[in-house]
Order: C-alpha cells, then sequence, then structure tokens
C-alpha cells in the first residue's frame, strides 16, 4: 500500500511537474508582438540619410530591450519601400514619400519624423562656395564642365551624384535641378557617406548630400546666397528640403511600433536634432 501510495505520489508529482515545465516553456518562447517582429528582431533597410538616427534609436532601444536585435542596412529610398513592401524588412526607410502607386501597391502605412535638407558640397580646398541656380544646373547637365567658367582654378569638374533609386537625388534633381537634366558622366556614388567621402577626396569634385552628412570634411555650397545649414532648413529659407519617412506594411504594431513612437519621443527627438536635422510631429 504504501509503495502503491508513493507511486501514485510521484505519478502526481511528475504530472505537476511536466505541465508546470510546458507552461513556462510555453511563456518563455511566446511574445505579444506581431509576425516580423516576434523572434526579438526588427529589421530596417533603405535610405541612407536615417542610418544615423536608426543607429542611435536602436541603442537606446535595445538598452530598455536587451533581448532585441536591430539590424540595419542601406540601399536607397526605392530598396526601403519595395523591400518592406515585400515583407522582407519591418521597416522601409525613404528620403521621399512614397508614390501612391507605391502606397497601394504594398499597403504602405508612412511615418515621417524628420526634416533634412540637400545640399550641394565640394571639396574643402575648393574656393567656389557659392553658386545660382542656373549654375548648379549648367554645372549638372554638363553645359559647365571646368571649374574656370565659375570663378576657380582651370580643371575639369568631376560631376558626382547617387543612383536612380535615391531619395536624396530625387528630391535634388526635383527641388534644386528643378528637373533638369544629370549629365551621363557623372560618377555614380550609393549613399550619402560615399558622396561625402568620394568629394572630400577630389579637390575637383561636387556633388550633394544631406544636410545631416555635412561636416568639415567637406564644404557646403550656397545655393542662391542661402547655405545648406540646419538653422536655414528650420527657417524655411533653404529650399531643397524633404522629409524622411519611416514606412510599415499595414500599421505598426508591437516592437516596430514602439520603436517609430521612439523617433516622436522626447529623447527621439533630441537625437534627431543631434544628427543635423529637424524633427516633425506626427
Amino acid at each position: 500500500m504504501k509503495i502503491r501510495c508513493h507511486g501514485v505520489v510521484e505519478k502526481g508529482l511528475g504530472l505537476k511537474v511536466f505541465l508546470l515545465l510546458l507552461m513556462f516553456g510555453f511563456l518563455a518562447g511566446w511574445a505579444p508582438y506581431p509576425a516580423g517582429a516576434a523572434d526579438g528582431v526588427i529589421r530596417i533597410s533603405g535610405g541612407t540619410a536615417h542610418i544615423p538616427v536608426m543607429k542611435a534609436a536602436a541603442r537606446v532601444f535595445m538598452e530598455k530591450h536587451p533581448g532585441v536585435r536591430i539590424t540595419i542596412a542601406g540601399g536607397g529610398s526605392g530598396v526601403g519601400i519595395k523591400q518592406v513592401g515585400e515583407g522582407l524588412v519591418d521597416i522601409g526607410n525613404s528620403g521621399r514619400r512614397p508614390t501612391e502607386r507605391e502606397i497601394e501597391k504594398y499597403g504602405l502605412v508612412l511615418h515621417r519624423w524628420a526634416l533634412d535638407g540637400v545640399g550641394v558640397i565640394v571639396n574643402r580646398d575648393n574656393p567656389i562656395r557659392k553658386l545660382t541656380r542656373q549654375q548648379l544646373k549648367a554645372v549638372f547637365s554638363g553645359r559647365i564642365s571646368n571649374w574656370r567658367e565659375l570663378g576657380g582654378v582651370d580643371h575639369e569638374i568631376t560631376l558626382c551624384s547617387r543612383e536612380a533609386g535615391s531619395g536624396t537625388r530625387k528630391v535634388f534633381w526635383k527641388k534644386a535641378l528643378e528637373k533638369g537634366d544629370i549629365s551621363d558622366r557623372a560618377q555614380v556614388v550609393p549613399s550619402n557617406g560615399a558622396m561625402k567621402i568620394a568629394v572630400a577626396g577630389n579637390p575637383y569634385a561636387i556633388g550633394y548630400i544631406s544636410v545631416g552628412y555635412l561636416d568639415g570634411s567637406v564644404a557646403g555650397v550656397a545655393l542662391d546666397g542661402v547655405a545648406p545649414t540646419l538653422e536655414n532648413v528650420k527657417s524655411g529659407r533653404y529650399p531643397v528640403v524633404r522629409g524622411l519617412y519611416s514606412n510599415t506594411k499595414g500599421s505598426a504594431r508591437g516592437l516596430v511600433k514602439e520603436f517609430i513612437d521612439l523617433l516622436y519621443s522626447p529623447v527621439g527627438e533630441k537625437i534627431i536634432s543631434g544628427k543635423g536635422l529637424l524633427p516633425v510631429e506626427r
């Protein structure tokens, strides 16, 4: 009888332990987040102007959520829109507003969290620091091909431009060049960071980057007398301005929503301002 009772107790305890293990095992693997973030990973790609903010925000977010990993890749605005639309990433960044066709095709929801200027840059050793709109259009179309024609040295201008899918290129082409031509001889560089490196390393180069990337390694060029600075973007004086978007396929939920909410918080605004951008309200 004792042995039988002991066996019953063992079986009872075994069943209880099994149920407890099953319950805790289920809870340990459960997370209240939708597909795309349920594994504790937020995947981000797209516009390169966003990357400094994304990296800083990711550090803050992962400090709060040690079990979460955030991956950040560039590729340009077109890549970000396509990849989030196809479900390859959770957030697709773009330096332009997605087209109505893209929004409809992919079911995108747009989250604009900053304004950014796109400024013309030259090498620090280049004395040319001001251009009119007409001069700029002539340079990028190839009608002006020597710095001497602008009052500089007698040397051919090295044109640097972004790839066709770049949001930075699109806003520059539309608002700075007023949809004018970009010469086929322009060297194509894949990101804002690469543009800055290319111009910093070539005394005869000219290109354009996000104002947030401007630093002492290159020189900004005033357009029609207005310098590409954050102050001039804020005041509305500088005309080549675009929104920075983090797009989601459908409404953001779970971890992804919390990350996007961070961008609109006081902490996020401080990060955005610190990267040379102008925060905007939701």
